[in-house]
């Protein structure tokens, strides 16, 4: 035997098929020009036949694979195959018409055999059944399914286009609430536009059959009356002869085009139909029609009784009777094989008592008028809720809990609330459709507008309306959409509820996400120098106060440092770490050119707050005459009002035994002013003394 043909088959066959997979965009366009060029050139009677036949046969498969179908979108190809399908079916009409006419009066294999068959044997040699046969498909194809399959069609697009921005909305909000991961999101809106574009073109991929069924009824009309005239004119046959031959062959025609549009026109429905529906359409109708036993007896009673009525045959009933009651006998001996009935209606169980006990570290609560903001574009709130999670990572050194963002129906439409462990800690009001404009040096907008005030630091604001913009930004103003207020408002929210939203667990996630070459340093001092909590308490403590954490290792240095020096307070051990930290605490209250602004306090105040200084060590507490005290702070207010309108932003410095009581009380007058002790500033670092008190 040569050696050639000792290779087996299959391996001779391999990379020849591989060939064709690599090139099949090629064979895609030439098969479509191919279609196309069928429209002008006339094709040969066997050539014909092998059209036909293949018209048959794809719509054939089309069906089959519509019916074990698990989902719509697996087939997405749908739209474009009935766009081929049906220019196929009209490129071989025009052909059989070419043929009909012209080599008609040949006899009843003019068109090609496959014709012929269609029209001598389907018919029953009888040309009056064959047009009311004919006439019947037309009917069911045209009437009942394509224009049903194409009116589900149009609504399933439309209803996809109206929910796709609350799927959107959903997707955003698992991922800020961190139920799903970036690439899960990613995979879902992927399937939630190829949805909607599937559904879309779907709509009108239906048009094609419609207009394939009013094509067929045309061409049918021609090829008869155009032959009628032909033979009687052109050919001399009589009327009956010429009537007979080309109805035959018209109506051959006819049922060869129809059948496989009738086919693919159901292939359609059942795609279009099916709809959520999970599994393919067997496993579906198998499920829920014989998933119970009471419609199986019931309809197993129904057909005993129709077969006891005189008249109605009653074998036929009595057959149908025993399948369905036999199915009805299997389903009750088997109720675990059935598939998951609808849950019949029951009272409404009370959720786990677990569940009342969970809460929202974060929660974003929108009325109904602001939840296009969470869904919408350009620039959408979750990805601004995003970029919040990672500045705080990066310039405070903690990953913020998911924000969950919820509608809340009982809000005002234009109200948006945020909530801290389930505790409202701020609420505000946005117009969705118009701009916040705002003065930059915190002046009354003196622009056509609804007046309000800025949410996050209290600035004089404006709502106007977007033409406005232009001109608000001529006139110096800042101009901001509501995404970005929003963004902005839950960033400060967030920042002056930092301590109190990193956990116990989220210290021990800090801890144990350290590299390797820390671990040793965290063993040597957990459990044994200190508690998780007491570390939990050092990071909240500077947390409270905006002093990033990021430099973990140095902290826990300073905490070593702290009680190997005997501090056993939280207060003395995070003043240690603040001195360690100076630098990190310098460069942070470093303004724009270059310098510290300090106020420093004056040796009668650092007096009086040393005195007033009670209690133990670890333990003191300011005991502050209360006229003194309003003294102090209105005395602060003064001075940092002259130098905001100086445009400087100073820090208050004092000695380290009086800070952190110091810190309690201006906390109160002015959060964001940061009060140091003398040690937690850089040697290096350049300062400006603008004030004394």
């Amino acid at each position: 035997m040569p050696a050639a043909l000792s290779v087996p088959f299959s391996e001779f066959l391999r990379p020849r098929l591989a060939g064709l997979r690599a090139g099949q965009d090629v064979w895609l366009a030439v098969g479509i020009v191919g279609l196309l060029s069928v429209l002008v050139l006339p094709l040969p009677p066997f050539v014909l036949d092998l059209g036909l036949s293949l018209s048959i046969t794809s719509a054939i498969l089309v069906l089959m694979v519509a019916v074990f179908l698990v989902r719509p979108l697996d087939f997405s190809a749908f739209p474009t195959l009935l766009l081929l399908t049906t220019l196929m079916r009209l490129s071989l009409d025009v052909a059989t018409t070419r043929l009909i006419l012209s080599h008609g009066n040949q006899g009843a294999d003019a068109a090609g055999y496959v014709v012929a068959a269609f029209g001598g044997f389907l018919m029953g040699g009888d040309v009056i059944i064959g047009v009311i046969i004919f006439a019947i498909l037309l009917v069911v194809n045209f009437i009942v399914i394509t224009k049903g399959s194409g009116r589900i069609a149009e609504v399933a697009a439309r209803f996809s286009l109206d929910a796709m921005p609350g799927k959107q909305m959903a997707i955003d909000a698992d991922l800020s609430a961190g139920t799903i991961d970036e690439k899960t999101a990613r995979r879902r809106r992927r399937e939630l536009e190829a949805e909607s574009g599937f559904y879309g073109a779907m709509d009108g991929a239906a048009k094609f059959v419609r207009g394939d069924a009013i094509a067929a009824l045309v061409i049918t009309s021609i090829n008869i009356f155009g032959g009628l005239a032909i033979g009687l004119l052109q050919h001399g046959m009589s009327f009956t002869d010429a009537a007979r031959t080309y109805t035959t062959l018209t109506v051959g025609d006819g049922l060869v085009s129809q059948i496989p549009a009738l086919l693919v026109s159901t292939a359609a429905g059942i795609v279009v139909t099916k709809g959520t529906t999970e599994g393919t359409a067997d496993k579906a109708l198998a499920e829920q029609l014989g998933g119970s036993t009471r419609p199986l007896a019931m309809a197993a009673s129904a057909a005993g009784v129709l077969a006891a009525l005189p008249g109605l045959p009653a074998f036929p009933f009595l057959t149908l009777a025993g399948l369905a009651g036999a199915a009805a006998w299997y389903r009750h001996q088997h109720p675990a094989d059935a598939a998951p009935a609808a849950p019949t209606p029951t009272a409404p169980t009370e959720p786990p008592i677990s569940e009342t006990l969970r809460m929202d570290t974060i929660r974003l609560e929108l009325g109904y008028g602001l939840l296009a903001l969470a869904g919408g574009e350009s620039p959408r709130l979750t990805e601004q809720i995003k970029g919040l999670r990672r500045s705080i990572a990066q310039e405070l050194g903690y990953v913020l809990p998911p924000v969950r963002i919820q509608d809340n129906m009982e809000l005002p439409a234009d109200t948006y609330v945020v909530r801290i462990k389930e505790i409202e800690a701020a609420r505000s009001v946005l117009r969705p459709t118009q701009l916040l404009a705002m003065h930059p040096r915190g002046g009354n907008v003196d622009l056509p507008g609804e007046a309000t005030t800025e949410p996050a630091f209290g600035l004089a604001a404006a709502w106007i309306q977007p033409a406005t913009r232009e001109i608000a930004m001529l006139r110096g103003c800042t101009v901001v959409d509501p995404v970005s207020v929003l963004a902005t408002h839950l960033t400060e929210i967030v920042k002056q509820n930092m301590a109190e939203l990193l956990s116990f667990a989220e210290t021990q996630k800090l801890l144990d996400e350290l590299p390797r070459e820390h671990q040793k340093l965290v063993a040597d001092l957990i459990p044994s120098q200190i508690t998780t909590g007491a570390v939990q308490r050092v990071l909240q403590a500077l947390l409270a106060e905006r002093v990033s954490i990021r430099d973990l290792p140095t902290i826990l240095e300073g905490i070593g440092e702290a009680l190997a020096g005997g501090a056993r307070g939280i207060a003395a051990i995070t003043a240690t770490v603040r001195a360690r930290l100076a630098r990190q605490i310098s460069e942070a209250n470093t303004g724009p050119a270059g310098y510290i602004p300090i106020v420093t306090l004056g040796a009668e105040w650092e007096a009086d707050f040393a005195d007033a200084l009670v209690g133990p060590a670890e333990e003191r507490q300011l005991a502050m005459a209360p006229s003194r005290l309003t003294a102090f702070m209105q005395r602060l207010r003064t001075v940092l009002d002259a130098a905001a309108e100086a445009g400087e932003h100073p820090v208050l410095v004092a000695s380290g035994g009086i800070r952190f009581h110091l810190r309690a009380i201006v906390e109160r007058v002015r959060p964001a002013t940061a009060v140091l002790a003398q040690a937690e500033i850089s040697p290096r670092a350049r300062i400006r003394t603008i004030a004394t008190l």
